[in-house]
Order: structure tokens, then C-alpha cells, then sequence
């Protein structure tokens, strides 16, 4: 099978305007684990946006709606049968 760096050349000489590659490591292994622990602190601050919105829909906002609901619908209720 084709070694990959070797394909990528390949792909990478087609045309008029050959690509120029690099194949050493441009970024430190400092910058990897930095982009890595930021990729996870926005994994966090998504999880947490989710479950705040989570709470704040369906414990909050649904109960909420099913209670106003049934409020109006006993009071309208109320009125019809004494009124």
C-alpha cells in the first residue's frame, strides 16, 4: 500500500502550481496540550450551556406552561359552571 506522505505528495505536485509541503512539525508539543485543554474547556462550556438550557426549558418553562394551563382552564371552568 502507498505510504501516505507519499500520496499526499503525489496529490500535491498535480497541476501547473505544484503545493509546497512541509513534513516536520510545525507546532511545539506546549501548543498541542494548550489546543488540547482549550478544545476540552469548550467541551465543559458547551456540556454546561446545554444542561442550563435543559433546566431552564424543561424544569422550568414546561411545568410552568402545564400549570397556567390548567389555571385558566379551571378558572374558565369555574365561571361557566357558577356564572
Amino acid at each position: 500500500m502507498t505510504d501516505i506522505k507519499d500520496l499526499s505528495e503525489i496529490i500535491a505536485s498535480k497541476g501547473d502550481d505544484p503545493l509546497i509541503m512541509s513534513t516536520e512539525n510545525l507546532q511545539p508539543q506546549e501548543d498541542v496540550e494548550l489546543e488540547r485543554k482549550l478544545r476540552e474547556l469548550k467541551f465543559k462550556q458547551e456540556l454546561r450551556k446545554d444542561w442550563i438550557l435543559f433546566i431552564v426549558r424543561d424544569v422550568v418553562i414546561f411545568p410552568a406552561a402545564i400549570l397556567f394551563i390548567f389555571a385558566s382552564s379551571g378558572y374558565s371552568l369555574f365561571i361557566h359552571i357558577h356564572g
